[in-house]
């Protein structure tokens, strides 16, 4: 099954995967996506993403830290240990905003760390660019990893 359905449009709709313990965190961050024209998953904790992730196929995850069963670093060191799954880019989207917590982030192999509460357009920008559906022309893909501040 591929990573992305066909949107009205008739072009790719990305599919991304929306990972946080906190309903209302996942209901903006996935509200935000799909306004967008993501195509939006979502999982409580980085079990239940693993769990979907064998099933379906995404373009990619965004993910809190904090979780139960499995923490946001682990679902990344997971995915990015599978064979299927190890270019999937990852956003570590948390409270956690201190330089250790973005030098955890990225160590564990996300592109992004992203402090919450994030900007709608910072969100989205950042989806863009990792699945390459962005206004404009892009020279390259982002392959290292970067941090972004809160939108506060």
């Amino acid at each position: 099954m591929s990573a992305t359905d066909v949107d009205a449009g008739g072009g790719a709709s990305p599919t991304v995967l929306v990972v946080d313990d906190a309903p209302t965190v996942r209901a903006y961050a996935s509200g935000v996506l799909r306004a967008a024209g993501f195509t939006v998953e979502e999982a409580c904790n980085g079990l239940e993403a693993m769990e979907l992730l064998v099933a379906r196929t995404v373009d990619l995850v965004v993910t809190d830290v904090n979780m139960p069963q499995m923490d946001g670093y682990e679902l990344v060191r997971h995915l990015r240990e599978r064979a299927l799954e190890p270019a999937v880019p990852v956003v570590v989207m948390t409270t956690e905003a201190r330089d250790a917590d973005n030098e955890a982030a990225l160590a564990s192999g996300a592109n992004f760390h992203l402090s919450k509460p994030a900007a709608p357009e910072v969100l989205v920008r950042i989806a863009q660019v990792l699945t390459a559906r962005v206004a404009g022309p892009v020279s390259s893909p982002v392959s290292s990893p970067v941090s972004v501040g809160s939108a506060s």
